[in-house]
C-alpha cells in the first residue's frame, strides 16, 4: 500500500490537479508541507498520551501519508526508507547512534 500510495503522491506533484489535496499542498510549498508533518507528528503524541487505540491508528496513518508527501517533495522514494532500514536491522540502536554521532564528529 505505501507504494501504491506513494505513486499516487508523485503523480498528483507531477501533473496537479485542482480537486487534489496533495496537489494543492505541494503548490504552497516545502514550508507547508513540512508543517503539515509536524502538526500530525504533535496529534499522534496526544493520541498516544491519551491511550486512545482508535485515535492513534487514524492519526498514524495521516503522519505516514504526511510523511510520504514529504518524502515525494524531496524525491526520496519508500525503497530508500527501507534499504535504510534494512543497513539498521539487527545492529543496536545505541550502536547505531554512536556511529552516527562518530560520523558527524568526523565530519567537522
Amino acid at each position: 500500500m505505501i507504494n501504491e500510495l506513494y505513486k499516487v503522491i508523485c503523480e498528483r506533484r507531477d501533473n496537479p490537479r485542482q480537486d487534489s489535496y496533495v496537489s494543492s499542498l505541494l503548490q504552497k510549498g516545502a514550508d507547508r508541507v513540512l508543517k503539515k508533518v509536524g502538526e500530525e507528528s504533535c496529534e499522534v503524541l496526544l493520541a498516544a498520551k491519551n491511550q486512545d487505540p482508535s485515535a492513534l491508528t487514524h492519526e498514524l496513518a495521516d503522519l505516514t501519508f504526511h510523511l510520504l508527501v514529504l518524502m515525494a517533495d524531496r524525491n526520496i522514494p519508500p525503497s530508500a526508507v527501507k534499504s535504510e532500514l534494512k543497513r539498521r536491522f539487527g545492529t543496536s540502536g545505541l550502536v547505531e547512534k554512536a556511529n552516527r554521532k562518530n560520523q558527524s564528529e568526523r565530519q567537522l
